[in-house]
């Protein structure tokens, strides 16, 4: 490894944007401590801002250390698709019309399981949603499952237990369920066209393991917490009902942003028009998740540039592993790194065996849910879920533990079986 100094500075930037990620709890208990600072301190602890604030950074010490034309290229280079599909797909799946046809259908496989609607819609919303996101992909599978579980159950005196433990399920769940397709998952969307990957090598290869894993981690959460569940009383929510036309124009938008996911001028038309629809219909919606979804965005984004300069470490570490480590390595490496740009370097490593491209693979989603920035659509997720959880802040450790049993059982099934 001979890094460039601006790798160095990069790296260093990286560092100290995880560190900052680790501590937002820190700076939310500052905001009500100091009242009179509260608005910076809720800004600095704000999760979603924290790469995009620490790319600024960056970008400032490329325009000192390089210039400005090397800043620009090197920005310009970047893709930024992914930031801008989950920012379309978070507004259009997280509107009253969406959200009520996933609703349906969820309530719909709820009552053909024999047990209590409480816990029956609980286990569905951990196994069937993230499942789905296979479809609709994983951004538009996490904001709903988040909405339903904030709605329904976290608005609830739920202890702190139950709801880390949800959440940890929840990320992991929805990191593993959506790899039965090549397009719907961030870090197998970034290979599968490189590699060759289609749907049916996804259902041969991961849908064994992805299936059996999501119901068993669903499974788990529901047994384990069944106790408060019982306890919980659904209200019925029919007074918000869209009609059934409304549903199906809202779900043909949102088909059609996850259908030019790669093609933003088109998903992001789309996305205006569903912004047109809903001014004209304001009385089938809610408040629209714009600024949730820009923050979530704004997240990526920096994500994207901070990531771009990480391959000098990166790929040398990736190299040195078997097929059977790189898996348990990828895993680990998730947790501290995007898996999507985890996986994109290793997309760019020529020579790599099937074996070795599966546990890369397999490895990335595994890990996905123990970390914020471990997953794409995890900061979705927690912008939706954070201010149901004490001080409006959610604990990286207490997700870090939520998530780690089901992580457990992920590795198993993958080593295992």
């Amino acid at each position: 490894m001979n890094p460039s100094t601006i790798e160095i500075v990069a790296t260093a930037l990286f560092a100290l944007a995880l560190i900052h990620t680790f501590s937002t709890k820190f700076f939310e208990r500052l905001a009500h401590r100091q009242p009179r600072h509260a608005r910076l301190w809720h800004l600095v602890g704000e999760v979603e801002i924290v790469f995009g604030l620490w790319a600024v950074a960056l970008t400032a010490a490329m325009m000192a250390l390089q210039g400005k034309l090397a800043t620009v290229e090197y920005l310009d280079g970047r893709n930024y698709t992914e930031p801008l599909f989950v920012f379309a797909i978070m507004v259009v799946a997280a509107s009253r019309p969406v959200l009520n046809g996933a609703q349906l259908l969820a309530q719909g496989f709820a009552r053909l399981l024999p047990l209590p609607n409480s816990i029956a819609l609980y286990f569905t919303i951990l196994a069937l949603i993230p499942l789905l996101g296979s479809l609709i992909t994983e951004p538009a599978a996490m904001t709903l499952a988040a909405l339903m579980l904030r709605d329904r159950y976290f608005g609830q005196t739920l202890s702190t237990r139950m709801r880390y433990g949800t959440l940890g399920v929840l990320f992991v769940n929805i990191s593993i369920g959506g790899a039965l397709t090549p397009f719907a998952a961030p870090p197998v969307l970034m290979v599968a066209s490189t590699w060759g990957w289609d749907l049916a090598y996804m259902l041969s290869t991961f849908g064994k393991h992805v299936v059996p894993i999501v119901l068993i981690n669903a499974a788990g959460a529901t047994l384990l917490f069944r106790r408060e569940l019982t306890a919980i009383r659904l209200s019925s929510e029919g007074a918000d009902r869209s009609p059934l036309a409304v549903i199906a124009l809202h779900l043909a938008l949102l088909g059609g942003i996850v259908v030019f996911a790669h093609h933003p001028p088109l998903f992001l038309g789309l996305m205006l028009l569903f912004l047109g629809v809903a001014a004209a219909y304001p009385q089938f919606q809610s408040q629209l998740m714009l600024r949730e979804a820009l923050l979530v965005a704004f997240f990526l984004a920096g994500l994207v540039v901070l990531g771009g300069l990480q391959q000098w470490w990166l790929q040398p570490l990736l190299l040195q592993m078997d097929a059977k480590t790189v898996y348990l390595g990828a895993t680990a490496l998730t947790a501290i790194t995007d898996n999507a740009a985890l996986t994109y370097l290793a997309s760019q490593v020529p020579g790599l065996s099937e074996e070795f491209k599966y546990y890369v693979v397999a490895g990335a989603i595994s890990g996905g849910g123990l970390t914020v920035i471990a997953n794409a659509p995890n900061p979705a997720g927690l912008s939706i879920l954070r201010s149901r959880f004490p001080d409006g802040a959610v604990s990286a450790l207490g997700l870090f533990l939520g998530a780690l049993a089901p992580t457990l059982v992920t590795v198993c099934a993958f080593l295992l079986f």
